[in-house]
């Protein structure tokens, strides 16, 4: 009995023991977009097999949420799927932080219609009479296009919440940073949206490319009316031609050091932009994967 006691208690230190060298590993704070946060898990996951000391703890809530808590100290980077504002930049400052930006990758932001709505190619123009305050769109027989399902042809708009990057960024690009009309259903998440439009004839969404299925379709959007056309693409997002077309990006509390900064240099090498295009978006620059 006096053997088997010492064997449990060998057996408990053990694991102790692992636990305390498992745990001993620092850990990086990552947080922010939705828009990245799929790719963001995949890097952590991977960089795991790379550097098995380091751990990366990865959550969402928006691109807000997450520069919000680097402002605050709570994390180490911020993903984001728009540019930090001043106001943010301001209130960093004043808490004695300083985020510098960091471009990781690019991302055409597709407008998702459902499979049985007709329609082709959308402008900015007529995206802004939908989505805009006081835009006189709301039928889609207005756009000459019958929508079968459709109800009364009522368009129904998907958009995201006020603190998504998505949303910050579509407001600045599509609608000149005209106010959104009251009555959208406003997502937490971008698979949220696809998935709303998916089960809805009448429905219109935004989302990021890679969040694209095969039970929606993606609109050719045109910069101004009888203009030519562009699909959103990993190749239209790369080359900017896609007329809404974002960088992708993380901020870091000043620039980055050490194992924040090796994290960084490897998700900007070709590995780490392997990973990114095949999510769906595009890579900082032109690569060759398996």
């Amino acid at each position: 009995m006096k053997g088997i006691k010492l064997s449990v208690i060998s057996i408990c230190l053990l694991i102790f023991f692992a636990g305390q060298a498992q745990g001993s590993g620092k850990v990086i704070q990552n947080k922010g977009s939705d828009t990245l946060v799929n790719v963001a898990q995949a890097w952590a996951e991977e960089y795991k097999k790379v550097n098995p000391e380091i751990s990366i703890a990865v959550t969402g809530g928006g691109s807000g949420t997450g520069i919000a808590a680097l402002i605050n100290g709570t994390v180490d980077i911020a993903n984001a799927s728009r540019k930090i504002k001043r106001k943010e930049k301001k209130l960093a400052k004043k808490n004695g932080q300083n985020p510098i930006e960091h471009v990781v990758g690019y991302d055409a932001l597709a407008i998702f219609l459902h499979p049985a709505n007709p329609l082709q190619t959308i402008s900015l123009a007529q995206l802004a009479e939908i989505y805009g305050e006081g835009g006189k769109l709301t039928k889609w027989d207005q756009m000459g296009v019958e929508v079968p399902g459709c109800a009364g042809q009522e368009i129904i708009r998907i958009s995201r919440q006020n603190n998504s990057g998505t949303y910050a960024y579509f407001r600045k690009a599509v609608m000149q940073r005209n106010d959104f009309k009251l009555g959208s259903r406003d997502m937490h998440g971008s698979k949220d949206v696809v998935d709303i439009v998916e089960h809805t004839p009448c429905a219109i969404g935004y989302s990021g490319l890679a969040y694209a299925t095969d039970h929606v379709k993606m609109a050719c959007i045109t910069k101004k009316d009888g203009e030519k056309c562009v699909a959103p693409s990993v190749a239209t997002a790369s080359d900017n031609s896609y007329p809404i077309s974002r960088p992708l990006l993380m901020y870091t509390n000043g620039e980055p050091q050490g194992d924040i900064k090796k994290y960084l240099d490897w998700i900007l090498s070709d590995e780490g932009q392997c990973i990114i295009l095949k999510k769906g978006y595009a890579p900082v620059r032109p690569v060759t994967c398996n």
